[in-house]
C-alpha cells in the first residue's frame, strides 16, 4: 500500500486516503447558497476518489464574502441547502469538509473572470473591514474600516455559529478555518496589515489572538469529535511580514486550542509579494511546520504527479496532499494516481468497466 492511498484518522474521523480537495472559490452561489454547479463540481471530485472534499471559502458574515456570488453559511437556510452535497460526497466514501472564512479588506469585489474590481455600496456591495485602515495595494481597492474590539468578538461568535450550522444542519464532518491568502484572519496575523494597539495587535501573541479565539470557539461549538483544520499562509513573501517561524509558533498555539492539522499555503496578503514558484514550492514550509510544531500538516502548490505526491509523504514533509487546479483539470486524478502507483482502490460501480488494468484491456 502506498502512503498516498493509506488511511488517516483525525480524532474519530477516518479518511480513506491522503489525496484531499483544497478549497477553491467558484463564484457561483446565489444568496450565499450552493447551486447545481456545486453539486456536480464537488460530486465529481468525490466520485473521482478523493479522501476529503472541501468546499470553497464560505463566509460567516454577509460582509465577509469576497464577491456577491460567494458561498455563505451565516443563516440556517443556507446551511440546509448543503445537505444534498454533503450526502452525495459521503456516499462516494469521501468526507465532506467546509472552509469558513471572512474576506476582510479583500471583500466586495467582482469575480476573478470579471476583473476583481471593487463593488461599492451604491452598486450592491459593502464597505470592507480590517484590523487596521490599510488598503489592499491593488488598483481601486478602498481603505477598509477598522474593526472595533467588540466587532472582533462578534466575528469570533460568527465563526462559532457557522461551524455549528455546518456540522448540525449542513452535514459537514470537517471544519477548516481560513487564516491565509490575505483575508481577514491573515490580516490580523501579519504585522504588515495589523497596526492595532489593543489586545488584538502588537506582539505576535496579540496578532494571533483573533485566530486563537476563533479556534477555541469553533472547537467548543462542534464538540470533541469533529476535526478542525487551519489554513495558513506560512509566509507573506515580503521582508518584515508574516514568516514561517511565526507560523510554527501559531501552529503550536492553535493545536493547544483544539486544532488538528495545519494546511500550509503561502502569500496572498499583498501584490508586493516576491514568490519563488516551482514544483512543490510550498512543501518546505509544510515540512518545517510539521517538524518544528509537532503538528500534522497538509502540503499544497504545484503538486501534479503521483510519484511527487507520494515522495512528499515518504519524506515526512506532510501528512496529506491537497490538490486544487490539478483536480479542476482532472477530477479523477486520485483514480489515475492509484493506477500509476499500483495501489488497489475501489472505483464507482457504474465506472467499473473503465478501471485501469495492467493486463490486456477487457470489454
Amino acid at each position: 500500500m502506498t502512503l498516498l492511498f493509506s488511511p488517516l484518522t483525525l480524532r474519530r474521523t477516518s479518511f480513506k486516503n491522503r489525496v484531499w480537495v483544497a478549497a477553491m472559490c467558484q463564484y457561483s452561489s446565489e444568496e450565499g447558497m450552493p447551486t447545481d454547479w456545486h453539486l456536480v463540481h464537488y460530486g465529481a471530485m468525490a466520485r473521482g476518489g478523493a479522501g476529503l472534499v472541501m468546499t470553497e471559502a464560505t463566509a460567516v458574515h454577509p460582509e465577509g464574502r469576497i464577491s456577491q456570488a460567494d458561498a455563505g453559511i451565516w443563516t440556517d437556510e443556507q446551511a440546509v441547502t448543503y445537505r444534498r452535497i454533503t450526502d452525495f460526497i459521503r456516499a462516494q466514501g469521501a468526507q465532506p469538509a467546509i472552509q469558513l472564512a471572512h474576506a476582510g479588506r479583500k471583500a466586495s469585489v467582482t469575480n476573478t473572470w470579471s476583473g476583481n474590481s471593487y463593488v461599492g455600496p451604491a452598486d450592491g456591495g459593502w464597505e470592507p473591514v480590517a484590523p487596521s485602515p490599510i488598503a489592499y495595494p491593488d488598483g481601486d481597492k478602498p481603505v477598509p474600516r477598522e474593526l472595533t474590539a467588540a466587532e472582533v468578538q462578534e466575528l469570533v461568535e460568527s465563526f462559532a455559529f457557522a461551524a455549528s450550522r455546518a456540522v448540525g444542519l449542513a452535514g459537514f464532518e470537517v471544519i477548516e478555518i481560513h487564516a491565509a491568502h490575505g483575508y481577514l484572519i491573515h490580516e490580523f496575523l501579519s504585522p504588515l496589515t495589523n497596526r492595532r494597539d489593543d489586545a488584538y495587535g502588537g506582539s505576535l501573541e496579540g496578532r494571533c489572538k483573533f485566530l486563537l479565539d476563533i479556534v477555541k470557539a469553533v472547537r467548543e461549538a462542534v464538540g470533541p469529535e469533529i476535526p478542525v483544520l487551519v489554513r495558513f499562509s506560512a509566509t507573506d513573501w515580503i521582508e518584515g511580514g508574516w514568516s514561517v517561524e511565526d507560523t510554527v509558533q501559531s501552529a503550536q498555539w492553535v493545536r493547544r486550542e483544539g486544532a488538528d492539522l495545519a494546511d500550509i499555503s503561502t502569500a496572498g496578503l499583498s501584490t508586493e509579494q516576491d514568490i519563488r514558484i516551482g514544483p512543490g514550492y510550498q512543501v518546505p514550509f509544510a515540512r518545517q511546520v510539521k517538524r518544528a510544531a509537532g503538528m500534522a500538516t497538509a502540503a499544497v502548490g504545484l503538486i501534479t504527479d503521483p510519484r511527487q505526491a507520494e515522495q512528499i509523504l515518504v519524506d515526512q514533509s506532510a501528512d496529506v496532499i491537497m490538490l486544487g487546479r490539478e483536480l479542476l483539470r482532472n477530477p479523477h486524478w486520485p483514480l489515475w494516481a492509484a493506477h500509476q502507483l499500483e495501489a488497489d482502490v475501489a472505483w464507482p460501480n457504474p465506472y467499473h468497466k473503465a478501471k485501469f488494468r495492467r493486463s490486456a484491456a477487457r470489454i
